[in-house]
């Protein structure tokens, strides 16, 4: 009897600890407000296609890429509130790309139906040089 009460705690203890790592691991796609809150003013940095990048997204729609090796690039940012997606524009691009914003376990990540999910970090203000 006691060992039957025992593996019966066992179990539950099991399932909460499953339920509680699978929702603490869910990803979670921002909304519109979400992502202007978390761009606008600040630097994301990561990699891209193994490049190493800064990208700052001024309030006022304009953003700079800053990539190692390269020379710095000067485009337009937005948030698409219908889509809930990220939203930019170059010198040579004909259209706006866009890309959700995920997050999960803590992390960022740009997705979209042509890249992987690709991780990035959010530094305050306006850092496209590093410290």
């Amino acid at each position: 009897m006691i060992l039957k009460k025992l593996v019966k705690s066992v179990c539950v203890a099991a399932a909460v600890m499953t339920l509680a790592t699978g929702a603490m691991a869910q990803s979670v796609k921002l909304q519109a407000h979400e992502i202007d809150a978390l761009l606008s003013g600040n630097t994301a940095v990561g990699k891209w296609d193994g490049a190493k990048y800064r990208q700052y997204f001024d309030a006022d729609g304009s953003t700079i890429y800053a990539q190692e090796g390269a020379r710095s690039t000067l485009g337009q940012w937005r948030v698409d509130e219908d889509r809930a997606e990220y939203q930019s524009i170059w010198p040579r691009d004909a259209e706006w790309e866009g890309w959700y914003v995920m997050e999960y376990a803590g992390a960022f990540y740009w997705v979209s139906k042509k890249t992987p999910p690709t991780p990035f970090r959010v530094i305050e203000g306006q850092q496209l040089v590093a410290q």
